[in-house]
């Protein structure tokens, strides 16, 4: 039997979300009832981090913690694809745990990384795609809104990995997904043709007027505009992304019920002013906070440990 890796949520079809979803929910009530429901007991996750972290290192590890496993943050020192070849690389590390969870800055090399574990590589994070954050923000959704079906999610800012993984998300649950940005930082044609082969049923669109894009949204989501390996651009990007920020003004544009989502870390007063960010639409603090319980439900699914139908 082939391992199942999650690289993109091109891995996954519409009924294995809603299962990690139904696992999701399932562990997060009784993780409120004070339970923490042990179905992973002696399993070990090797996380393999290029990127800091905050949000992504903290919410898998003490989700191992939770589930009765364990977790193992692996920085530099081991030489991933420096000490020896990544083919070596994966196939010993595979022999010591049960999950690797690669937060890294190529998606090249997660992809080259898989290919060779013979344990479920989970991406956390590469210029691609962010595809656990995508998993948690629309279980996030669906609590505040119900179900995301016929919904609007519009993303105000970059093109970037993590719109690019919620875009997937919302096609393959019936979401309407939004990209307000410049030209030149939508979706390349061959993502679009990609998304559309993944997801048939995809409703997607791209403008590059954000007054007139949040004008029916249920949700308003932006991200910094320079990420992680960019720092030489952030200047230029500041000018060009100005007119995309998300403040009073445009969120007046509006629904009045609808809701704020950032992935977090915010470059305050940048893409997001303090007033949308800390106002009582935003659910940054929730969002955040689901990243555990999604990725709970992703690990309990995808190292097939008996869980709630």
């Amino acid at each position: 039997m082939s391992v199942r890796h999650v690289l993109t949520l091109a891995d996954l079809s519409p009924g294995e979300l809603e299962r990690i979803y139904a696992i999701t929910r399932d562990l997060k009530a009784k993780y409120e009832q004070g339970v923490r429901e042990p179905l992973l007991p002696g399993r070990v996750a090797a996380l393999l981090f290029e990127h800091p972290s905050l949000r992504t290192r903290v919410s898998f590890e003490v989700g191992m913690a939770h589930l009765g496993g364990t977790a193992l943050f692996l920085g530099k020192e081991v030489g991933w694809g420096s000490r020896e070849s990544v083919a070596d690389f994966a196939r010993v590390l595979s022999q010591y745990v049960d999950v690797i969870i690669v937060r890294a800055k190529s998606h090249q090399r997660v992809e080259e990384l898989a290919r060779w574990a013979q344990v479920p590589v989970i991406n956390a994070l590469t210029d691609l795609a962010h595809p656990c954050q995508a998993l948690a923000d629309l279980f996030t959704i669906s609590e505040h809104l119900g179900s995301p079906r016929g919904r609007t999610l519009v993303f105000v800012g970059d093109g970037n990995n993590v719109a690019r993984s919620l875009a997937m998300a919302c096609g393959h649950l019936g979401m309407r997904f939004r990209l307000a940005a410049p030209r030149e930082h939508q979706f390349s044609p061959e993502y679009v043709e990609h998304l559309h082969r993944v997801a048939p049923q995809i409703q997607l669109e791209m403008t590059t007027d954000p007054q007139q894009a949040v004008r029916d949204a249920d949700v308003i989501y932006t991200d910094v505009w320079t990420s992680m390996g960019q720092e030489a651009e952030k200047e230029q990007r500041r000018r060009k992304f100005a007119p995309y920020q998300v403040n009073a003004q445009l969120m007046a544009l509006a629904p009045s019920d609808a809701i704020f989502m950032h992935n977090l870390p915010a470059h305050r007063g940048e893409e997001v002013t303090d007033e949308v960010i800390d106002g009582p639409q935003s659910v940054v603090v929730h969002q955040a906070a689901n990243r555990l319980h999604a990725q709970k439900g992703l690990l309990v699914w995808l190292l097939g440990a008996k869980s709630p139908r």
